[in-house]
């Protein structure tokens, strides 16, 4: 592991996590849980299957990262978080609100994968209403979809297929995030290609103030 050779703490975090591929691969055993090593390398598109080894290997020597061989049926190895590499959570959020910014327009080529709505839904999106019925959103941004699901006061966001959700948005994501942030009216989303199946007035519910992206 490179170092600044600093005697400063955000030099000395970033000793620890400044490698390109180190708070990615945080991000996804904070967003997905426990993960296999197919699990990460599928939520981390553009890493050689090497590097990440190599990164899995320093943020276990950095005592953020451990490995677990499971049970069966799973019978394989298994990748948590540390108490010490769960605290980098803030951290995350952190980032995320600060990069929102930069989703205004994908570049050509961006991957994009359904679990990622996690941070940007956590910053805009709010029960305002919690006393009224559960509500439950689905997102099909092409691959797997995920659910917004908002129930007493809490909005919590899932991989997988509602039952019977109440609002359904299909498109890009770019679409679907500007109309939850309510930086895209219904009509907007719809003239740029999102698919709305349901009634959009229930976010309204969700929705304090638009949250533009940029």
């Amino acid at each position: 592991m490179r170092s600044y050779g600093q005697y400063c703490s955000v030099a000395k975090a970033l000793d620890v996590i400044g490698d390109r591929w180190s708070l990615l691969i945080i991000r996804e055993l904070l967003l997905q849980g426990p993960c296999r090593y197919t699990d990460l390398r599928n939520g981390l598109p553009g890493i050689a299957t090497n590097l990440l080894s190599d990164r899995l290997r320093e943020l276990e020597a950095a005592g953020l990262v451990r490995r677990e061989e499971a049970a069966p049926p799973v019978a394989t190895t298994l990748f948590h978080l540390t108490e010490t590499g769960a605290g980098l959570q803030s951290v995350l959020d952190a980032l995320g609100e600060w990069g929102i910014r930069y989703m205004v327009l994908p570049a050509d080529g961006d991957e994009f994968r359904s679990h990622w709505f996690s941070f940007p839904i956590a910053l805009f999106l709010h029960d305002s209403e919690p006393d009224r019925p559960p509500l439950s959103i689905e997102l099909r941004p092409g691959g797997r979809p995920a659910v917004v699901e908002i129930s007493g006061g809490e909005v919590r966001t899932r991989l997988g297929e509602a039952s019977s959700p109440d609002l359904i948005l299909d498109g890009p994501p770019r679409l679907i995030l500007g109309l939850l942030s309510a930086g895209l009216t219904p009509d907007q989303a719809r003239d740029g290609g999102l698919t709305i199946t349901g009634d959009p007035a229930i976010l309204r519910r969700l929705q304090q103030e638009p949250f533009r992206l940029s």
